[in-house]
């Protein structure tokens, strides 16, 4: 695939990744991804056979990000409950998306979950790799209950997304990550 397909198939993963994320991927046709993109539908067989291939796509590109972000926050401090804060900081970053439409990760997640069996593996693939980078966070700081405390944060900040969500309420969510980051301060070994 050259320069012009390999940014033509980014540009259906990146127009797919931010419709499933507002409309919700059952919502989303390949028809909505084409006008998003201007690229004729007849052409996205060139790239994707399938939805569920476009799907595929979409998740691999956040599994990337979230790496990403993630080794950035491992990068910025030696310290593991800075980088936990770090971690805890995506809520404030990402305030207007998450007021808007929930949580990218949450809501796809919810959505597949009720589908067959390899959408359930699918859309536990980020929270995943959050939980992982998570308990080796837990670890550093000397947990006998790292999996459990990931499986804690993940849950609150979850929490907090449908629900800042649900009643567009900032200074909920504003007031959430400070009692988040202050349950990330408190930690001690245990």
């Amino acid at each position: 695939m050259g320069n012009k397909g390999e940014n033509n198939r980014q540009r259906i993963v990146s127009a797919a990744d931010q419709l499933f994320y507002r409309r919700g991927y059952n919502q989303t046709s390949f028809r909505d991804i084409s006008d998003e993109t201007g690229i004729p539908r007849g052409n996205f067989y060139y790239y994707f056979k399938t939805k569920e291939d476009i799907l595929g796509a979409v998740i691999d590109a956040r599994v990337n990000a979230f790496e990403e972000m993630l080794e950035a926050c491992s990068s910025s401090a030696s310290d593991p409950r800075e980088r936990l804060l770090c971690f805890t900081n995506m809520l404030s970053v990402s305030e207007d998306a998450v007021l808007q439409a929930g949580c990218p990760i949450g809501t796809l997640s919810s959505e597949l979950a009720k589908d067959d069996d390899a959408y359930q593996e699918m859309s536990r693939a980020v929270f995943t790799v959050i939980r992982q980078w998570l308990v080796k966070q837990f670890n550093a700081l000397g947990s006998s209950s790292s999996d459990e405390k990931a499986m804690d944060l993940l849950a609150r900040m979850q929490g907090v997304c449908v629900m800042a969500c649900a009643f567009d309420d900032r200074k909920y969510l504003r007031r959430s990550l400070a009692d988040i980051q202050a349950w990330v301060n408190s930690q001690t070994l245990s």
